[in-house]
């Protein structure tokens, strides 16, 4: 399977979501809830012709979006290093959109179920495949944790990166863990989401400053 499959597989899941959306609208009322707080209860909606729609159009751009970075990179050649992480994390990502679009439809057609919950465990998923991109991803300007200090050396690249996958891979851990703890739930992935964020953004400063050292150190 190449890079034309896995994409033509992302672009059946966005078909797919538009598919049901056509089928499904004269089903639905005129205004759906698409937003839910902390506690799972509705506190949003939107109309019905927008929101029918969002998901399928916001797929596709992503879509060609994520099919044209890799040939805008001036680092496209390391993208073509991981390029099958990069390709199976749109599928996931296109998947996951699907997941909370179909989601949406069921919950306006009078099905009940803990949205938020479905969400946070769709999003632990998500994240845990971020983790295995990250370990996976070369230096480039689009796709990983891109702070002036990764962007400026490999070795601070491929050290961050390692770190940061196992972090965002524990947070997705964190984050099905707090599917237990109610409303609480969402801290569980906001807090080491935060975390991640800012430990490895230190994380790459200090490891620059480091290799900066070391380098004056050989030349006196």
């Amino acid at each position: 399977m190449n890079t034309t499959h896995r994409f033509a597989i992302a672009g059946g899941v966005a078909v797919l979501a538009a598919l049901m959306s056509y089928l499904f609208g004269p089903s639905l009322p005129e205004h759906l809830v698409t937003h839910w707080d902390a506690a799972g209860e509705p506190s949003g909606s939107m109309p019905k012709g927008q929101a029918l729609w969002l998901f399928p159009g916001l797929m596709a751009l992503l879509i060609g979006l994520f099919a044209v970075l890799p040939r805008i990179d001036p680092l496209g050649e390391n993208i073509a290093a991981f390029r099958r992480y990069y390709d199976w994390f749109v599928v996931i990502f296109t998947t996951f959109l699907f997941f909370v679009h179909a989601g949406i439809l069921a919950f306006n057609l009078g099905y009940e179920f803990p949205f938020t919950h479905v969400l946070l465990a769709g999003l632990a998923l998500l994240l845990y495949y971020t983790g295995i991109v990250l370990t996976k991803a070369k230096r480039n300007w689009f796709v990983g944790i891109r702070t002036p200090w990764t962007l400026s050396s490999d070795e601070v690249w491929d050290q961050v990166h390692k770190l940061g996958g196992r972090m965002f891979k524990l947070t997705a851990a964190l984050a099905l863990v707090g599917l237990l703890f109610g409303d609480l739930a969402i801290y569980f992935l906001l807090v080491p989401l935060l975390l991640t964020a800012v430990v490895t953004i230190a994380y790459s400063y200090y490891l620059y400053k480091n290799l900066e050292q070391d380098a004056d150190t050989k030349l006196t």
